[in-house]
């Protein structure tokens, strides 16, 4: 049986990639390592936490001597990195916050795993989450490829830049086994409620403001969580140690547009007026170091591993859609922080 420890498995990402692999391979046994900051939150899988190939480990990357203990004492053979401070605005205001766990945290996990198999690399893999983020802002044509420079803009996509340095280095440097991917933006279910698309369902459920930056113009790519999880799973299995796999939608929305058909869609599965909720949109101060686009070219991905998106944004976008408005008491319990109540009192903090 493999050991397999998912960092950050309690998040949006990490929640549906943690149910991918319990439920693909009874054969591993999955460790999900979440230190349950504001954005773990293990409700998120609560249909697989009695499976027999499971378990839960509370703990935060940044603690490098529980980080080799985790290794020696459940006998890790692959790594799935996802814990990350992720949330751009946040990483502005405390870039520090960011620092420490995404660059440090990495460093630790990367030390952890070297020392531990001890240069014996046979069926080991350090997998890296990462971001399209760090290679900066496009223009109005072009994408990102896995040659693209990196120049991240944001305290966040900094972290992650230098993080994603960390670990080419220690194959450069100590042939650990590692591959890297960098996926654009993931919508779906289980997302908190502070991201963009959760954020405007709930809003517009609540007849909240629609506070949109500048003039909605910056254009993202959209992947939907469960395709992500898929690529995942295939570059885990099949990707090329030492590469690099970019993980994208083909899914360009600018943010103003994408914004109507969340309204839209939300109008039509409450029974209101189509677009009724536009008047609910509120133009705000730009964000500081606001990328214009980002646009990920996944053609290695397809025509080395196989693997492309399932579903097309307006599917994709209304089975998100309906999982918010058929889960509100998961919503309501985010929103409220009734969440981080309970995990604290289960686990004594």
């Amino acid at each position: 049986m493999k050991n397999i420890l998912i960092t950050g498995g309690a998040g949006f990402i990490g929640s549906h990639v943690v149910r991918l692999f319990v439920n693909s391979y009874p054969d591993y046994h999955i460790y999900n390592l979440d230190v349950l900051t504001y954005a773990g939150n293990l409700e998120n899988l609560k249909d697989i936490e009695d499976k027999p190939n499971y378990t839960f480990i509370k703990a935060d990357i940044c603690d490098h001597e529980k980080m080799e203990s985790i290794f020696s004492d459940y006998n890790i053979d692959g790594v799935i990195h996802l814990a990350a401070e992720s949330h751009v605005d946040r990483s502005i205001k405390d870039p520090f916050s960011f620092a420490k766990t995404n660059v440090l945290g990495t460093l630790n996990l990367l030390q952890a795993a070297k020392t531990y198999w001890g240069g014996d690399f046979e069926n080991k893999l350090f997998y890296h989450v990462s971001t399209d983020e760090v290679y900066g802002t496009l223009g109005e044509s072009g994408f990102f490829t896995e040659n693209t420079a990196y120049d991240p803009h944001s305290p966040y996509s900094a972290s992650k830049a230098s993080s994603d340095h960390f670990v080419r280095s220690f194959y450069d440097t100590y042939n650990l086994p590692v591959v890297i991917s960098n996926c654009s933006n993931n919508y779906g279910s289980h997302q908190f409620p502070e991201k963009l698309i959760p954020l405007f369902i709930n809003n517009i459920c609540n007849n909240k403001p629609l506070p949109v930056y500048g003039k909605g113009e910056n254009v993202r790519d959209w992947l939907f969580v469960n395709d992500h999880a898929r690529a995942i799973d295939v570059i885990f299995h099949k990707g090329k140690i030492g590469e690099t796999y970019n993980i994208g939608g083909f899914n360009e929305w600018k943010n103003i547009d994408l914004i109507k058909v969340i309204i839209k869609t939300v109008d039509k599965l409450l029974g209101r007026p189509e677009g009724a909720s536009e008047e609910l949109i509120t133009f705000v101060t730009d964000r500081a170091g606001h990328d214009y686009r980002y646009a990920i070219d996944s053609s290695k991905l397809k025509n080395e591993l196989g693997w492309e998106p399932s579903l097309q944004f307006e599917e994709g976008i209304e089975k998100t859609v309906k999982w918010y408005l058929e889960n509100k008491a998961w919503v309501d319990n985010v929103t409220s922080g009734n969440y981080l109540k309970y995990y604290q009192d289960m686990y004594g903090e």
